[in-house]
């Protein structure tokens, strides 16, 4: 695989067209950090509220992958794409409209739909890439596109610095905002026009009904509802974290609160609806048309630790190198940049792993670990270490983080191919919940070297526990290693003739 990478033809055209696509959702889902300052200082916030954007920035990804799951189920990965990346372009607009704080909150909260992007790509190169090749194709396309939010670090305040003459001399933010916005308008189109779901002659796979994960045991069933709750659960938090800053008063929090077990209760209906025969005695799954969701769940949390806790951390480091060993703003911001550069390499380097070490489960385990271990260092850092040192801890511990992220999701599309959307909804939505709590919690403390040490240490403490998880409960998927995903027909074994030599003499 990796000698045809750059052929550009076929399979890898699709990869391509598609983490460009995921590349751009994230420079878009994160053009807010780099700009924050600017955007402080102009409009006169504070810190607390540029926390709070931060928060929103996250927040309604997670229903919108669980929806965006289903859409994608039902109508494909070109559809879907395309229209989420033209609808970027509203947001970002709106965004860089603003003029005061609430207009910020509600534009924020629509952009982060755009972070949804990402369970997309996972169906669409899954589509595309056979399961003994799936880890690395799934690793580019994450790693690859989640380089945006470095991209955008590096490059936005120099468009907006370049727009300056536009503002008045001062850096032009709005306009480089709004540009991200029609870039991606621009691309989805384009996308649309370039990608098709699947390999001429293969079918796409639709589970037979829509709106909630389709199960194959009653168990299944009433644990997918527990493990629904966290998803509006972190909602009803970014609710009250919105009260703390006078988004939200006491009567919205608990309108608020009512409206989510609302949302609740509706998910759930649904997933009745999809699951109803099953729970109604009328249908029994073969044994091996079932699937057990208690790797999904386990899934969901890998993925709360490892990207939960890099957008947390992402949104933080920064500060943390500025204020610990006395760095300027530019200085600490080309470091932290550091832990998303590492993706270009880190999640291939993941999902590559999980292809050729042989066991999808260890490797899950081993990086999970060495993730936890990295953060309980981290929590280590003062202003007396070395600086280079503490750089290249960094580093080593984003590389955990990453490749954690790649190794979920070469194991993601293995569970159940006709509703692999939906359970790459599901789990990638969990990363925004492990997002939104620590970032609740980080903004909860106060600033200095004990806050980031409870915070580093909190995230170790969990990566710790998720890797027990994966040591003794994950599985290893069916097919892992296999030339064929699940329900496709194997190729017809072509022979050469032979010449045969009759001896008709007789």
């Amino acid at each position: 695989m990796l000698s045809e990478l750059w052929s550009l033809q076929g399979r890898y055209r699709i990869l391509h067209m598609t983490w460009f696509a995921f590349f751009l959702s994230f420079v878009v889902w994160f053009n807010l950090a780099p700009l924050a300052t600017t955007l402080k200082a102009d409009l006169g916030l504070t810190t607390s509220q540029i926390r709070t954007l931060a928060i929103c920035n996250v927040a309604l990804t997670v229903p919108a992958r669980i929806i965006i799951g289903m859409l994608l189920d039902k109508y494909g990965p070109r559809v879907t794409y395309s229209l989420l990346l033209m609808f970027a372009a509203i947001p970002c607009t709106l965004f860089a409209l603003a003029q005061d704080f609430n207009t910020l909150v509600i534009s924020r909260l629509l952009l982060s739909i755009v972070g949804a992007g990402f369970v997309i790509g996972i169906r669409m190169v899954a589509e595309w890439f056979p399961p003994k090749e799936i880890g690395l194709a799934e690793g580019i396309y994450g790693g690859w596109g989640n380089f945006g939010s470095a991209a955008a670090a590096f490059t936005l305040p120099s468009v907006a610095l370049g727009l300056s003459f536009l503002a008045g001399g001062q850096a032009n933010w709005r306009l480089a905002i709004a540009l991200t916005g029609i870039a991606a308008a621009v691309y989805g189109v384009i996308y649309f026009f370039g990608v098709q779901d699947t390999p001429p002659g293969k079918v796409y796979q639709r589970p037979a009904r829509h709106g909630g994960i389709e199960v194959t045991s009653r168990r299944d069933f009433w644990f997918m509802l527990v493990m629904n709750v966290p998803l509006v659960g972190v909602l009803a938090l970014l609710a009250w974290r919105l009260t703390q800053e006078g988004v939200l008063d006491t009567t919205g929090l608990v309108v608020t609160w009512v409206a989510l077990a609302g949302l609740y209760g509706f998910q759930a209906s649904k997933a009745w609806y999809v699951n109803q025969d099953l729970m109604q005695g009328r249908k029994r799954y073969e044994a091996g048309d079932r699937y057990q969701f208690n790797q999904v769940a386990i899934l969901e949390l890998t993925y709360f630790v490892n990207f939960g806790s890099e957008l947390a951390v992402v949104s933080m480091l920064p500060a943390f190198f500025e204020q610990t060993f006395g760095l300027n703003p530019s200085q600490a911001g080309m470091i932290a940049a550091s832990y998303a550069f590492m993706n270009l390499m880190s999640r291939p380097g993941g999902g590559l792993i999980s292809d050729r070490l042989g066991s999808r489960k260890w490797t899950m385990a081993v990086l999970t670990a060495g993730m936890g271990l990295g953060y309980l260092m981290m929590g280590s850092v003062t202003g007396g270490w070395w600086l280079p040192l503490a750089i290249l801890l960094t580093m080593a511990c984003s590389f955990f983080v990453q490749a954690g992220e790649g190794s979920t999701f070469a194991i993601v599309p293995l569970i159940k191919r006709r509703v692999t959307g939906q359970i790459a909804g599901n789990v990638g939505a969990y990363g925004n919940v492990g997002a939104v709590c620590y970032l609740t919690l980080f903004s909860l403390l106060p600033e200095g070297a004990i806050a980031n040490r409870i915070f580093f240490q909190t995230l170790g403490l969990a990566a710790l526990v998720v890797a027990f998880l994966c040591w003794f409960f994950l599985k290893e998927p069916k097919g892992s290693f296999s030339a064929h995903h699940e329900g496709e027909e194997l190729e017809p074994t072509v022979t050469e003739p032979r010449l045969v030599l009759r001896d008709d003499r007789n």
